[in-house]
């Protein structure tokens, strides 16, 4: 590697980052500096930009392999279990081996080109050797039965299985190293000010990337697997090779609190274990995201539910596209609302409201829309659940940077990652054994064979809620080691901690509070106003049975939540009043952020539910409209439910109202 090396030394004197003396005199130049890299502001734009060019190359080389490869394995009669098992067991294992040896010796390596960089340059080739490979597989199948005698006893399929399975652990393996380090890289060369906004950069170019995927290419994934996937191992290899080129890293101070020799062989384990499960937060952390990891093992799945649905595969694609298209908007205001909230806060908060809301997909099992009119209603709810979405994705790494000790970043990471893949691994079997289980039950049963996929539901539900629970055990917790004084336990250090830095954010906010309390009050007397006219269309349509089901059961039921809201409004109003006249509270403050969020996007839903009603009434589909009225006062009665806890979750840790730290840290 001669050449290359002398090709990333001649490109990174032209770079973006750098620790050599600036031409111009300092006093003249504003400069960005992270660790001991400095930039000026067209160096830290231009640093951006080489790492967002290789995110929109990685994004893409990601997407194919878990969207490409289930389909052909379906059509090749894969068993569900075998299909979890190829997809998520084998990743899950890899996960947890390969990505806590790599992630420490990275944070320990020193060498002239980073301690991140190469162990992406090394794996690079390999990594796209095995894309090809992956993409040749019926290929390589058909000549290896067609010259080796033994393998003729098998059928084509049952190879051609086999070869996929293999295929796909090498490339895991070798995209373990790039996965372990590629975000370290990001904490090290990115200023930490400028964090939120480029994760939410970040997150839009991988978001375009997804979206430019889906719409163009995803509808050809169940007849071109080899071109879609020669194509992403030759866009990988041209822009990670630029990225490890452009992007430059800095100096890095000795390991602290560590002998020389504790990172090699046996002691290295030794000490990887020590440090990495030293404190019992790290482990309530850990297990929050490892549940919500495991609430994903059924997301294989999800193409076969919009095939069931009536979707084809270019919908599909169209989909996500549109969804990711909306997303890049969301983004960035998700970016700057995590770093005004606190990431920590963003992520319990969406936690709880997606715990109450994770059996939201059961009104599916009861209701088959036409093709045509789910597309539009899916669609429709993607864009307006973007930005809800857009906080979840945006808030987990700049979290992770503000909980994991900087020192050892990439170590932390791949702990969380190896617990993960301990307590998942077989999530993506057991995910494949459900739905088996699930045709088992329905084989005397009328329904399509992809019936099945309509129960995801409970696995998701059942997972988001244990998700729910872990993230107020976190949220409580953190609040004791210091909350927006955090600071990361570290016992190789003589402190016992180690120092993080301190980002000011807004706390809860009188007004806008009480902007999304309305907000609240709106959507649940609306939801009763908007019967009226639906049941008066319900009689002159000769709609009985849904007449009398919306009489009887749906209009009581979304009048008798009404009022439970108006008693929780109340409580809530009352604890703003004697924080402002500094009187002990009865729960807690809620914080305004992510209520006003799903505040906004509830009431945007009410129009996706009085459609839902029209396109069944006008079907003539009058059970159908009769579970879908009830769908809205169960989401209604789950939605201050969630209110309800988060209220009482700020108990005793928030009762202040309008204080901006950020005011008071300047």
């Amino acid at each position: 590697m001669p050449i290359l090396g002398s090709i990333m030394r001649f490109f990174r004197r032209k770079g973006a980052g750098g620790e050599g003396p600036d031409p111009l005199p300092p006093s003249k130049i504003k400069t960005y500096h992270c660790g001991t890299l400095t930039y000026t502001k067209a160096g830290l734009l231009a640093i951006f930009a080489w790492l967002l060019w290789g995110d929109f190359c990685y994004t893409i080389m990601e997407s194919v392999v878990p969207t490409v490869v289930p389909i052909n394995l379906k059509g090749l009669a894969c068993p569900n279990w075998l299909m979890g098992l190829i997809m998520t067991t084998v990743p899950g294992i890899l996960n947890m081996t390969v990505c806590p040896a790599v992630s420490f010796k990275s944070d320990r390596h020193r060498g002239k080109w980073g301690r991140r960089i190469p162990f992406i340059i090394w794996t690079l080739p390999f990594l796209c050797v095995s894309l090809v490979l992956l993409g040749c597989s019926h290929d390589i199948s058909s000549w290896l039965q067609a010259h080796m005698t033994f393998l003729q006893q098998f059928a084509p399929a049952t190879v051609t299985i086999a070869l996929i399975g293999l295929f796909i652990a090498a490339f895991q393996f070798f995209n373990m190293f790039v996965a372990s380090v590629f975000n370290c890289l990001l904490n090290d060369v990115v200023p930490a000010p400028h964090m939120g906004r480029f994760i939410g950069s970040f997150r839009i170019v991988g978001n375009l990337a997804s979206a430019l995927y889906s719409y163009f290419v995803y509808q050809y994934a169940g007849t071109n697997m080899r071109e879609i996937l020669i194509g992403a191992a030759l866009l990988y290899f041209v822009g990670f090779t630029v990225l490890c080129v452009m992007v430059k890293e800095g100096g890095y101070p000795p390991v602290e609190g560590e002998e020389v020799g504790a990172s090699r062989g046996f002691r290295g384990v030794k000490t990887y274990l020590k440090e990495s499960f030293c404190h019992k937060w790290y482990w309530v952390f850990f297990g929050w995201n490892t549940i919500s990891a495991i609430t994903a093992g059924v997301g294989i799945f999800d193409v076969f539910f919009y095939q069931e649905m009536g979707l084809s595969l270019d919908d599909i694609g169209k989909l996500g596209a549109i969804g990711g298209i909306a997303g890049m908007a969301a983004m960035y205001l998700a970016s700057v609302f995590v770093d005004r909230w606190h990431p920590m806060r963003v992520r319990v908060y969406v936690s709880i409201f997606l715990a109450f809301a994770g059996f939201s997909n059961w009104v599916w099992i009861f209701v088959t829309l036409p093709g045509r009119y789910f597309f539009w209603l899916s669609m429709g709810s993607a864009v307006i659940g973007c930005l809800f979405v857009s906080l979840t994705i945006v808030s987990g790494a700049p979290l992770q940077m503000r909980i994991f000790p900087k020192s050892r970043y990439g170590q932390f990471c791949s702990a969380q990652a190896m617990i993960r893949a301990i307590l998942s691994l077989m999530s993506g079997v057991v995910a494949g054994l459900f739905i088996d289980g699930i045709v088992w039950l329905l084989r005397n049963s009328n329904c399509g064979p992809n019936f099945c996929y309509r129960f995801t539901f409970l696995w998701s539900g059942l997972f988001t809620a244990i998700t729910g629970l872990f993230a107020i055990w976190v949220y409580v917790y953190w609040h004791r080691l210091g909350a927006a004084q955090y600071q990361a336990p570290a016992p190789w250090n003589p402190n016992k901690i180690e120092a993080q830095e301190i980002v000011p954010t807004v706390g809860p906010q009188s007004r806008w509070l009480s902007l999304s309390l309305r907000f609240f009050d709106a959507i649940m007397w609306l939801s009763v106003l908007a019967l009226l006219p639906m049941m008066w269309w319900m009689h002159q349509r000769g709609a009985t049975i849904a007449l009398r089901a919306y009489t009887t059961l749906v209009l009581p039921g979304l009048v008798g939540v009404w009022i439970a809201w108006k008693f929780l409004e109340r409580g809530i109003r009352r604890d703003m009043a004697r924080s402002l006249r500094n009187e002990p509270l009865q729960n807690g403050i809620p914080h305004h952020g992510v209520l006003l969020v799903v505040s906004i996007q509830y009431l945007l839903a009410l129009g996706l539910w009085v459609a839902q009603v029209i396109v069944t009434v006008r079907l003539n589909m009058e059970w159908e409209c009769i579970v879908i009225g009830m769908s809205a006062v169960v989401a209604n009665l789950l939605l201050i439910a969630a209110i309800w806890v988060i209220w009482r979750m700020e108990r005793g840790r928030s009762g202040e109202l309008d204080v901006d730290t950020r005011v008071s840290a300047s």
